[in-house]
């Protein structure tokens, strides 16, 4: 796209009024330009390559071949930025976050009460989506049955700690390491009020595709909790964490309000609410409106860890859009922990790492491949200087 050249929209959806919704909301702001319409997935597939827009906006439930199966066919052949607009259903999260794996951008909820086809009502943020799209830079990716393959082979299934994770318990324990005497590291740690480091992974734009390839590095008895903010709705992030937890060796599920954090497991902060650490080490939950903009703010999350768990704290901001965790990755940083930021070659969208790193908190930048890496260095360190009254 030229600069000062209009984006090309192209529309898939199988809904005659639908598209004439989204049509006029295109079509009605100057940056905006209308490429052409599809009507199901195997239009979308061919309209793609003939009229090569700058972005497409798919629909899911579609007649012929439905928006998955044409995102899959688009991102692996001649790929284009793409939007999904989805139903906010489970069932419409669930093949939602399936595309967003296959290299969809963003994706936009249809309302799901009252007049649903309304889409007028969520006019500034599919327009605003479609602008973010328009910049990034898509890659070919793998088919779907390809990525499960990838996902399930990317980390050896086994009960045997890793080898930086097996230095960590011989520190800890001066004898030859095992699950269970991990176990009993943490156990112990947490009776006599120890504490434990805690990692939060902040991600947006890009982020479900970038956390289903990243999370599965992360072991059964990982010695730290881990936080995940991603910015999406709340259904999305219950079914989220679901997937997460399919792939995943380390525990993963939702946070709830009040629970206490425990190693060895990873907490997915509701869309609903932003999460806080509190003072007693559990989860906070709050449903008050946006901070900064944004709900969840990883800010709030961040700056409570920094305050509860000071030089054990440790945060990875990956791939996003905006400057959330810019203020949070400060607190880190003035309270002794450490902070990863992806970099902008591995990134979707290199907003949010690009932030972070201009605030000067930053210790790493890494692409995706070595982020987990890091922490568990992070994390051998922290245990070893535990060890010799260092922390």
């Amino acid at each position: 796209m030229a600069n000062g050249a209009k984006i090309r929209v192209l529309v898939a959806d199988d809904s005659a009024f639908m598209r004439k919704v989204l049509l006029s909301i295109i079509a009605a702001d100057p940056q905006l330009e209308v490429a052409g319409e599809a009507r199901d997935g195997r239009e979308a597939v061919a309209q793609s390559e003939a009229l090569t827009p700058d972005v497409i906006t798919m629909d899911i439930n579609m007649p012929h071949m439905d928006g998955l199966q044409a995102t899959e066919i688009i991102m692996s052949n001649k790929p284009r930025p793409i939007v999904i607009v989805s139903s906010e259903s489970k069932e419409g999260a669930d093949v939602t976050l399936k595309a967003l794996e296959l290299g969809a951008i963003e994706f936009v909820a249809k309302p799901s009460s009252g007049i649903d086809l309304d889409m007028n009502t969520v006019r500034d943020e599919l327009v605003r989506k479609i602008k973010m799209a328009s910049k990034v830079r898509v890659v070919r990716t793998a088919t779907r049955s390809k990525l499960q393959h990838d996902v399930a082979n990317s980390t050896p299934r086994t009960e045997a700690p890793s080898p930086i994770i097996a230095q960590v318990l011989s520190a800890a324990t001066a004898v030859n390491p095992s699950p269970t005497a991990f176990s009993a590291i943490v156990q112990g740690a947490m009776v006599n009020g120890s504490k434990f480091p805690i990692v939060v992974i902040v991600a947006s734009t890009g982020g479900p595709a970038t956390l289903m390839r990243f999370v599965p590095a992360f072991p059964k008895e990982f010695p730290a909790a881990v936080l995940v903010v991603q910015h999406m709705p709340p259904m999305f992030t219950s079914q989220f964490s679901a997937q997460l937890a399919e792939v995943s060796s380390i525990k993963v599920k939702e946070a709830e309000q009040g629970e206490m954090i425990h190693p060895s497991t990873m907490y997915v902060c509701p869309g609903s609410h932003h999460l806080r650490v509190s003072p007693t080490g559990r989860v906070t939950l709050d449903d008050g409106p946006r901070i900064f903009g944004y709900k969840p703010c990883a800010d709030v999350t961040l700056e409570t860890l920094a305050q509860f768990c000071g030089p054990m704290a440790i945060s990875a901001v990956l791939t996003g859009m905006g400057n959330d965790a810019s203020r949070g990755v400060q607190a880190i940083k003035q309270y002794g922990g450490y902070v990863i930021a992806q970099d902008e070659a591995t990134s979707v969208i290199f907003g949010m790492p690009q932030e972070a790193i201009k605030t000067g908190a930053v210790d790493a930048v890494l692409p995706i491949e070595l982020v987990y890496q890091a922490i568990e260095r992070r994390v051998l360190y922290i245990y070893g200087a535990s060890k010799v009254g260092a922390l």
